[in-house]
């Protein structure tokens, strides 16, 4: 990139930078806004992946040809329903969710969307849930993001309930580029190195990280395949 061009530093520059581009490639969505909005008014966190993050989430999902998509960490059902959209007639997600609120709004967002049909939520302790799964099918992908602490036991059992060749995206490994700074040692930060240490040793995936900025900020996922 040639320097004479000014930098784009803030989130306001990336969040500018978001809308240019989501104006080509993402058009208005009355169900995105109402899942967005009614979570917002019923005391969830404004903490969803943003339109650009959901749309690749859907993307891959039909890249890959997903049938079966477990998802980890349920929130108001945002992503759950760029996900939906991308399953085929016969396709089925499975969202886990603790938050019994989360839970009720998501499953008022689902319906909006008319995939009350396709996203199931499970009630409960994420990783309890991921234990007591037992799929005849094994998923084709595995989306994660809940809480960074319990990442690397999150990615053990993702990697036992995907099929080979199946795909586990995990979100916000990055944090402002604070994994690295080891002066930050808060629990989250910690669950992300430990999920990083763990993969590092294991055989069984191939994984990468992509480092993003846009208005959510500077962050990132990781990108795994089981072999």
């Amino acid at each position: 990139m040639d320097s004479k061009f000014n930098a784009a530093t803030s989130v306001i520059d990336w969040t500018k930078s978001d809308a240019y581009h989501n104006s080509f490639l993402i058009p208005r969505d009355e169900v995105m806004e109402f899942a967005l909005k009614n979570s917002i008014d019923q005391g969830l966190p404004d903490i969803a992946v943003s339109p650009a993050q959901g749309k690749l989430l859907n993307l891959l999902a039909q890249s890959v040809g997903a049938k079966h998509i477990l998802e980890v960490g349920t929130l108001g059902g945002y992503s759950s329903i760029w996900m939906g959209r991308a399953l085929p007639k016969d396709g089925k997600l499975i969202t886990l969710e603790i938050n019994e609120t989360h839970a009720k709004v998501a499953g008022e967002n689902f319906a909006k969307a008319g995939l009350g049909d396709k996203c199931e939520i499970i009630l409960g302790s994420a990783y309890e849930s991921m234990i007591g799964l037992r799929p005849k099918i094994p998923f084709d992908l595995v989306f994660i993001d809940a809480d960074k602490r319990s990442y690397p036991k999150y990615f053990v059992e993702a990697k036992r309930l995907v099929k080979k060749g199946g795909v586990i995206i995990v979100d916000n490994v990055v944090r402002y580029g604070q994994v690295n700074d080891m002066s930050v040692n808060d629990p989250d930060t910690v669950g992300i190195r430990e999920l990083l240490a763990y993969i590092k040793q294991d055989k069984e995936v191939e994984a990468t990280t992509i480092a993003t900025v846009g208005e959510r900020a500077f962050d990132g996922f990781l990108y795994a395949i089981r072999k």
